[in-house]
């Protein structure tokens, strides 16, 4: 890859690696694989999401809770069809 990561686009990739195995399974190859290829408004949205608490993010992943925002459902749908197709 030829362009600069921004440092904003740097702080995202690192509030993602969480630790917890069960949100890096999602977190972990959508940056990896798809986040510096998003456009701006998926980016904005995905920082958010990184931004939101573990428990909250267990929740909205597994689909016990909604998230507070459309848009984050949306990717969060996005992410798990990344992983389980």
């Amino acid at each position: 890859m030829t362009e600069e990561i921004s440092l904003e686009e740097r702080k995202v990739i690192y509030r993602a690696r969480r630790g917890l195995k069960e949100i890096d399974v999602y977190f972990d190859p959508y940056v990896k694989n798809y986040y510096l290829l998003a456009d701006s408004a998926e980016k904005e949205i995905f920082a958010a999401l990184v931004d939101q608490e573990d428990p909250d993010l267990l929740d909205w992943f597994m689909e016990v809770s909604e998230p507070p925002r459309p848009e984050m459902k949306t990717l969060i749908i996005k992410l798990k069809h990344y992983v389980h197709g």
